[in-house]
């Protein structure tokens, strides 16, 4: 059995778990995290995606802060929070080609996955049960942009959001925070 299976599974004997899943993006965060999902059924998503930092937000101050384009205040008090309490909650999904908050309700689930980059910024790590960080080498997350997003966007990518997540990466300590650091083919 893989590790993080039996790291999952050692936690679900005892506790419903909240596990992290965080690295570069196209590193496949959102793959494994719907694997475990077939694996676990049971097993409830949260995407950092939908907390991306809406566009009042973007100041050049907050963006230059490492891991500083996600709303992390926002996730931790509509969803982290709720989930440590165990109650019936609603967050709000940023759509942010529409420009809009979309309420859905959760609650917490025998497994919880939170997967995105910025899901294991200092502010938000305690919370978990588990940390991983799953990467991808540079070449491989270029390959892997152009076919998911295109040429164009691709562009948008190497300029901005990979030096952005680089940068929260090595000035938070990531990598070293995780308690899992597994490469995207495990």
């Amino acid at each position: 059995m893989h590790p993080l299976l039996e790291a999952i599974d050692a936690l679900m004997e005892v506790i419903a778990p909240l596990v992290a899943i965080d690295g570069p993006c196209a590193g496949g965060k959102s793959t494994l995290a719907a694997r475990l999902k077939e694996l676990y059924p049971e097993a409830a998503v949260y995407h950092m995606d939908d907390f991306f930092l809406q566009p009042a937000m973007r100041t050049p101050e907050r963006l230059a802060e490492p891991g500083g384009n996600v709303d992390r205040e926002r996730f931790l008090q509509e969803v982290l929070l709720p989930l440590t309490q165990g109650a019936p909650f609603t967050y709000h999904a940023y759509d942010c080609q529409r420009d809009t908050l979309t309420p859905i309700t959760a609650g917490r689930a025998p497994l919880n996955i939170i997967e995105g980059a910025y899901s294991l910024h200092p502010d938000l790590r305690d919370y978990y049960d588990l940390k991983v960080f799953l990467d991808v080498p540079p070449d491989e997350q270029i390959k892997r942009i152009l076919v998911r997003n295109g040429e164009r966007m691709a562009q948008r990518f190497i300029r901005e959001w990979i030096p952005m997540e680089n940068a929260y990466f090595d000035a938070l300590g990531v990598r070293e925070a995780a308690d899992m650091v597994l490469g995207s083919s495990q």
